[in-house]
């Protein structure tokens, strides 16, 4: 499953983004924004995106806003979530960090990315597998254990 979630901000790029999952034959639900509406809040709409993740850490999750950071820090704050940012600073990015932190929602930052690069982020981030190398299991145990703290 994967789960889809923006604000205003990144309204028409998740659209773009969620037609091509569902060409490539992925299972989609979309926690919103449904409408374009400039006075909209990320929060109401990520926080239903990570909590299906942190219910199914195995799942994804595509989350997007203006600079996918805020949407990043929400995401980040339900147990078993890994979210990562994306704003097309480097296109490695989205393999490695499934690669080496397991990360299982993608934020991208959609002002400024371009349709073509935020679709490619998405392939790789969907199609890279966690390496399951020792050192990285154990940073993302370390991570757990923070997680548990209250």
């Amino acid at each position: 499953m994967i789960y889809l979630a923006t604000d205003h901000a990144g309204f028409e790029l998740k659209e773009k983004i969620k037609e091509f999952l569902k060409k490539a034959g992925y299972e989609v639900e979309d926690f919103g924004a449904n409408t374009f509406d400039p006075e909209d809040d990320y929060p109401d709409f990520i926080s239903k995106a990570a909590e299906a993740v942190s219910k199914n850490p195995s799942s994804r999750a595509i989350i997007l806003g203006g600079s996918g950071q805020g949407e990043a820090m929400v995401a980040n704050k339900f147990p078993n979530v890994r979210a990562a940012v994306y704003y097309g600073s480097a296109e490695q990015i989205p393999g490695l960090t499934r690669q080496h932190n397991d990360s299982n929602v993608l934020s991208l930052g959609a002002r400024f990315l371009k349709e073509d690069t935020a679709i490619e982020a998405v392939k790789l981030f969907l199609q890279t597998p966690f390496s399951n190398e020792e050192r990285h299991t154990r940073r993302i145990e370390k991570i757990k254990k923070i997680e548990e703290k209250p």
